[in-house]
């Protein structure tokens, strides 16, 4: 069994949904509601939702899956009996939910839709909900003896890596080879960066570049003996952009340098001709006329934001103590 929740704003159309004819399997409970019906449901709860004028995602939407192999020592009694004890494991006694059992998939599933405010005001936390919804599922499928979802994931990966031995030990090897080499070069910058590339190719091992149909590069692919990998997996160290900040030479040891105008050309220029190349393009060269014509349009921009800044640093010094920002989760 599989729990998942998450809180949402839009309650009258989930209640539609788990409603909806041909989907609709067995209504199996209604805690603290009178209604039957997905409209005076919603009513319903929106009543008690009303008082709390604050919070955005007033409903919870909770999604329990059973194994393909417990849908036969499950029947609707056993089935009414789970959700009332997700739901109380959940913390959800003083909330309204209605719980149904949908019958359009191969998979029978539960859905419950709860109201996340109580019927004394009180909103429902969710911080990490979806991971105490899977804990949840995981408790009460130890309890009844069902299968857990976490068990199955683990066996299904161990038969993966059965099924096909030598990719497995191909992709070991090829991680081997490559944080070998990151440790070796990372900070060291684009120099560093081609050193990388020049010895993985060295080692028979090849980086294709993954572009959309708008040729922008969205991944990278490892080549290794006849075999493929994405970068993730491989590691996430090896992912197009992190691959990329992992050769960026650190503060501590790069020599400052003051950045003007003058010099973004050059910077741009640079980023965008460096590709997974084993040498890096030449720089480009800028004439003295338009760097003195781009460091006077600096300094003025430069006059320009400072004169924004102190006046900003006026306004906020007159208003004082008055700002007390808050911050909400984000499903608040």
């Amino acid at each position: 069994m599989i729990g998942k929740c998450k809180a949402i704003t839009h309650g009258s159309t989930a209640l539609d949904y788990i409603f909806r004819e041909g989907k609709l399997g067995s209504r199996l409970a209604f805690h603290n509601l009178c209604s039957r019906e997905p409209k005076t449901i919603y009513e319903e709860m929106k009543v008690v939702s009303d008082y709390n004028s604050r919070c955005r995602n007033k409903f919870l939407r909770i999604e329990i899956g059973i194994a393909p192999q417990d849908e036969k020592r499950l029947p609707v009694s056993e089935l009414m009996g789970i959700a009332h004890l997700f739901a109380k494991q959940m913390g959800l006694d003083n909330h309204q939910w209605v719980a149904v059992t949908h019958k359009d998939t191969d998979n029978r599933h539960i859905h419950i839709i709860a109201n996340r405010i109580s019927l004394y005001g009180e909103v429902y936390d969710t911080t990490f909900v979806s991971n105490r919804a899977a804990r949840v599922a995981e408790e009460i499928s130890r309890e009844k003896g069902l299968t857990i979802a976490k068990e199955v994931k683990v066996e299904k990966n161990h038969q993966k890596a059965k099924a096909n031995p030598t990719r497995e030990q191909t992709k070991q090897q090829i991680q081997k080879i490559c944080y070998a080499l990151l440790e070796k070069y990372k900070g060291t910058g684009i120099t560093g960066h081609s050193m990388f590339l020049y010895e993985l190719n060295k080692n028979g091992i090849a980086i294709e570049r993954m572009k959309n149909k708008q040729g922008n590069v969205y991944g990278l692919r490892f080549s290794y003996a006849e075999q493929t990998f994405k970068a993730s997996e491989i590691g996430r160290e090896f992912s197009y952009r992190s691959l990329q900040k992992n050769f960026e030479i650190s503060k501590k040891t790069e020599p400052k340098k003051t950045m003007t105008m003058a010099d973004e050309p050059t910077k741009n220029n640079a980023q965008s001709d460096t590709g997974y190349q084993l040498v890096p393009p030449s720089r480009s060269h800028i004439s003295p006329a338009n760097t003195n014509e781009s460091s006077s349009i600096a300094q003025a921009v430069s006059n320009v934001a400072s004169t924004a800044i102190n006046a900003a640093e006026e306004i906020i010094s007159g208003v004082g103590g008055l700002i007390n920002p808050q911050t909400h989760g984000d499903d608040y």
